[in-house]
C-alpha cells in the first residue's frame, strides 16, 4: 500500500520474539476533531520521563526493586481493551488506565479483539511500572502511562510493533512519540497485524489513492466544515463500486460510509466534503456535525469492505 508518513523515528527498536501466541486524543488544540473522546488531559503532574524499551522473552519477570523517578508499580486486574486496562496501585486503590501515544480499534471493528487479546498476552495478572509523561489523568478519570514488564519491555511499544495498536499522538503527552513513530514504520513495512493486507479478510481489487487531504480550512475549522476535504483518486484501470468503503481519522469517533452504490471510475477523482451538501458524481459530503482532521497532524485511512487498510495519508 501507499506510505505517506508525516514523521520518521528517530530511534530503531528491533524487538526479540515474545514467549506467548497471540493470537489471530488529545482533542486537537488549532482545529479540528475537538468532538474525539480519546484521552484527553486534565491535569499534570510532572515532567516527561526518558524511558528505554527493551525486548524481552520473559512472560512472568521477577518484580523489579527500584523504580526510576516517577514511576509506579501497579498490579493488572483486568484488560478492558487494546489500549485500556484496570490496575490496583498506591496501597489498594482500582482505577482505569489508558496507554498514551497509542490507539487500538474500536470493539467490533476489525482486530479490535485481536488487540485485545494481545495485550491480555502480556498484561493479565502482570506486575507492572507505570510511567507518566505530563498528563495525570483524562477527562474520563483514567489514568494516562507508558507501561512496562518488570523487565523493562516497553508495552505501548510492543502493541505498535506487533501490529496491534496504531501510534498516536496526544499531545502533551509527546515524550515517546518517535519511538512509536518508529515502531510503526516496522510494523508496516513488514505488513503486520493491521498493516497485513488480508489482516481483515479478503482485500479488495481495486487502486484507489489518497492523494490530497486539506485539514486546514480557511478561518475557524468548525465555522468552514467544506473547507476540509479529502481527494480520492483512482489510479485502476476499472471503475470501483465504493459500497461498503470507509474513510476515517485516527480517533475512534469519526467514520465515514461511502453512499451504496457510489462508483469511482477509472482515472477519475472523488472529494470528500467534511460539512453538509448535495452528492455528486465527483464530490460526497460527510455532513460531520464538526471539524474532522486535525490541522498539526493527523491520518486518512481509506478502509476496504473487509475493513482492510487500502491506503493511508498522514501529515
Amino acid at each position: 500500500m501507499p506510505n505517506r508518513s508525516r514523521r520518521l523515528g528517530r530511534r530503531v527498536v528491533t524487538f526479540l520474539p515474545l514467549a506467548v501466541l497471540i493470537v489471530v486524543v488529545p482533542i486537537a488544540l488549532f482545529g479540528g476533531d475537538e468532538d474525539d473522546l480519546e484521552s484527553v488531559a486534565t491535569s499534570t503532574t510532572a515532567a516527561p520521563t526518558e524511558t528505554t524499551a527493551i525486548a524481552t522473552t520473559s512472560t512472568n519477570p521477577a518484580p523489579s526493586t527500584s523504580l526510576p523517578d516517577g514511576a509506579e508499580a501497579a498490579v493488572v486486574v483486568s484488560v478492558t481493551d487494546g489500549d485500556t486496562i484496570r490496575v490496583d496501585h498506591a496501597g489498594g486503590s482500582d482505577d482505569p488506565l489508558r496507554l498514551v501515544g497509542i490507539n487500538t480499534p474500536e470493539s467490533g471493528e476489525c482486530f479490535g479483539l485481536e488487540s485485545t487479546v494481545a495485550l491480555e498476552s502480556l498484561l493479565s495478572g502482570q506486575t507492572v511500572v507505570m510511567v507518566s509523561d505530563v498528563s495525570d489523568r483524562d477527562q474520563f478519570g483514567r489514568l494516562l502511562r507508558y507501561v512496562y514488564l518488570t523487565d523493562s519491555t516497553f508495552v505501548n511499544e510492543v502493541m505498535v510493533r506487533q501490529g496491534y495498536a496504531l501510534a498516536r499522538e496526544y499531545p502533551p503527552d509527546t515524550g515517546q512519540a518517535d519511538l512509536l513513530a518508529s515502531a510503526q514504520q516496522q510494523a508496516e513495512a513488514e505488513r503486520l497485524g493491521l498493516w497485513s493486507p488480508d489482516a481483515c479478510g479478503p482485500p479488495a481489487d481495486a487502486n484507489l489513492v489518497i492523494t490530497h487531504v486539506e485539514a486546514d480550512a480557511p478561518g475557524d475549522d468548525h465555522d468552514n466544515l467544506n473547507g476540509e476535504w479529502v481527494e480520492i483518486t483512482n489510479q485502476g484501470s476499472s471503475s470501483t463500486d465504493l459500497t461498503g468503503w470507509i474513510l476515517k481519522d485516527e480517533s475512534a469517533t469519526h467514520r465515514y460510509r461511502f453512499p451504496d452504490q457510489f462508483t469511482i471510475s477509472e482515472d477519475s477523482v472523488v472529494s470528500v466534503y467534511t460539512g453538509c451538501g448535495s452528492d455528486a458524481t465527483t464530490t460526497l459530503y460527510w455532513c460531520s456535525p464538526g471539524a474532522v482532521w486535525n490541522n498539526p497532524g493527523d491520518t486518512a485511512f481509506l478502509l476496504d469492505p473487509s475493513g482492510n487498510i487500502h491506503d493511508r495519508f498522514g501529515w
